[in-house]
Formats: structure tokens, sequence, C-alpha cells
């Protein structure tokens, strides 16, 4: 099954970013630096709110 992007909102500072569903590595927010989501062999944890998800 193929990854997709999604459109995530950071949890501490409001800003919207776009990351992969299946990040092989931690993503941090660009703005505060706060992590958006982990990699959890496979399907990465996300920790911010899904606004969309790209097709």
């Amino acid at each position: 099954m193929a990854g997709k992007f999604i459109k995530v909102k950071c949890p501490d500072c409001g800003n919207e970013q776009i990351i992969f569903d299946r990040s092989a590595s931690i993503v941090k927010c660009n703005v505060c630096g706060a992590v958006l989501a982990e990699p959890k062999g496979g399907k990465a944890e996300i920790k911010g709110d899904v606004l969309e998800e790209m097709s």
C-alpha cells in the first residue's frame, strides 16, 4: 500500500504543513520545531491534526 501526503496542523503554533504519512524519520514543524510525526515501522504516528489528504 502506497503512502500519501497529508496536511497537518501543528498542535503548538497552528502552522499548517504538508508531510508524508509514512515518514521514516521524525518530522518537525518548520515554525516552532514541535514534533509532527514519528516513524513507527510503516505508517507514522501523526501528532497534529490531519486537515487534508492529498490525492
